[in-house]
């Protein structure tokens, strides 16, 4: 399965603002500057996390990003799910049944297709682990000196 980068940009910076909430809101230039990305690009990205009711958003000159929840309670799957969308990665489109396989087809098509079934069920999986991580839980997980780190340099000019 592949997903685009905004799931990493946007996953980062919801880390990103867990730490720096004190400093609501954090700037669109302030966050692209820290990870040098494009500024106009990572918008964009953030303003779908709004939507999808992740993030919040002040406009104007001293606007910028929060999370509109505390870190505990985002998922994972949540931010993936915003960002790539609801699509489900396989679609089993019964190929099986089609061409001269499908002349000889008979009763054992009714049954759903193994390979959608396992594939189905790998999706769950990941669907599962996706969804019982949090930001929180990613922000626990690093490095000590992140935290820190991050705030000092969002501070910064």
């Amino acid at each position: 399965m592949k997903m685009g980068e905004g799931v990493e940009w946007s996953l980062h910076c919801c880390v990103t603002l867990t730490w720096a909430e004190q400093l609501w809101p954090v700037s669109i230039a302030r966050l692209a500057t820290w990870f040098d990305l494009p500024a106009e690009y990572l918008k964009k990205r953030l303003q779908t996390l709004v939507r999808a009711g992740i993030l919040t958003s002040a406009p104007g000159v001293r606007g910028g990003f929060g999370l509109a929840r505390p870190p505990e309670r985002i998922t994972l799957l949540e931010v993936v799910t915003a960002v790539e969308g609801g699509v489900d990665p396989f679609r089993c489109t019964e190929i099986r049944q089609r061409g001269r396989s499908g002349e000889t087809a008979g009763a054992e098509f009714t049954a759903p297709c193994g390979i959608a079934v396992a594939m189905r069920r790998a999706e769950l999986a990941w669907r599962r682990e996706l969804a019982a991580q949090t930001i929180a839980d990613l922000a626990a997980a690093a490095p000590v000196t992140s935290a820190e780190r991050t705030r000092r340099g969002l501070i910064g000019p």
